[in-house]
């Protein structure tokens, strides 16, 4: 885990520094808080909308929680399990989280322009980020046996592209798109047939083959493929070309990042469609919250990581603060310029 650059003063713990600096007025006055909540008021509880049960966001926002509740931040913080990035967005905006785990193509959605709704924007509801958390991996999984190589053999057959209110079915659609098996390009025989499972009942459906392959979005290892792995003999499909198309039809949030080998037994490194993960909040959050939960991210970033994952985590100032397109709130700037020193 890359180190951020330390604070100059001597004999000062960064965390103290900062806390410092903010009391002295560095970086400037702290801005409007959230009402009825004084400058630093403690919140009673704080809510992490997260995602699928076993699934990678779940364990993230988990970890957030308790971190949070841990530090003081709130009196007390929970995780919530959802299921997944759209889902969380709307728990957001409507004030039933506080924060919440979403892919960043879902994210710059619903924060374009033309995606907000007045009303929200009117009650200070827009939609901000505190900062990029990790990497999402694109899984692609077939049955060993099912004779599957390619993507392009997947035309006329049936794939699971995550629960209703998943980021995943959004990204699944546009790699289904990308590739030309959509039903508005490739017809009814060669279309893929997209159903929402959830990642636990897409690994179901897969073992008993109602479905031919199932479209993941999730950390590396995600531990619940990871035992169906072993227990049915799986591959993972290269999407390494459908990239650039997807990138070309989409926007720039899809790069194409590598599972590594033995990631799920003993299968080969896999190249993949990758997209960033943010953490988001509504912007009128309090400004003490936010800054207190940055220098969570960025000092305790070792906390917030599930044992598990061998992927990437984007937990330092210098990446965090590369959110998409998707506003920081103005608090989490202030806080990444104080850390930056």
């Amino acid at each position: 885990m890359p180190e951020s650059p330390a604070l100059s003063r001597p004999g000062m713990s960064r965390r103290n520094a900062i806390k410092t600096a903010v009391v002295l007025g560095v970086g400037g006055p702290l801005l409007t808080t959230s009402a009825g909540c004084t400058a630093e008021e403690r919140p009673k509880e704080i809510t992490v909308a997260g995602g699928e049960s076993g699934g990678f966001y779940l364990e993230f926002a988990t970890l957030l929680a308790d971190l949070l509740q841990r530090e003081g931040v709130a009196e007390r913080a929970v995780a919530v399990t959802t299921g997944g990035s759209l889902e969380n967005i709307q728990r957001l905006l409507s004030g039933q989280a506080t924060f919440a785990v979403a892919l960043a193509d879902a994210a710059a959605q619903a924060a374009a322009p033309a995606a907000t709704d007045a009303a929200t924007d009117a009650e200070g509801g827009q939609l901000v980020a505190l900062g990029k958390v990790y990497q999402n991996y694109v899984h692609c999984m077939v049955r060993e046996d099912s004779g599957i190589r390619t993507f392009a053999d997947l035309a006329g057959k049936t794939a699971g592209v995550g629960e209703v209110g998943s980021g995943t079915t959004l990204t699944a659609g546009r790699i289904i798109a990308a590739a030309g098996l959509s039903p508005a390009t490739a017809g009814p025989d060669r279309a893929l047939k997209q159903v929402n499972l959830g990642l636990n009942h897409a690994l179901a459906a897969l073992a008993e083959g109602s479905i031919d392959v199932m479209i993941q979005s999730g950390g590396v290892p995600t531990a619940p493929i990871a035992a169906a792995s072993q227990a049915l003999g799986m591959r993972l499909l290269d999407l390494s070309e459908l990239v650039p198309a997807t990138r070309a039809e989409s926007g720039f949030f899809y790069d194409r990042v590598l599972i590594p080998a033995n990631s799920y037994g003993n299968a080969p490194a896999v190249w993949t469609v990758g997209v960033a993960n943010l953490l988001l909040c509504r912007k009128d959050l309090a400004d003490h919250v936010v800054r207190q939960t940055v220098e969570l991210l960025v000092e305790q970033a070792q906390d917030l990581v599930p044992k598990s994952s061998t992927g990437v985590q984007f937990l330092s100032p210098e990446t965090l603060i590369n959110t998409a397109g998707v506003p920081l709130h103005p608090a989490a700037q202030t806080a990444y310029r104080t850390l930056h020193g």
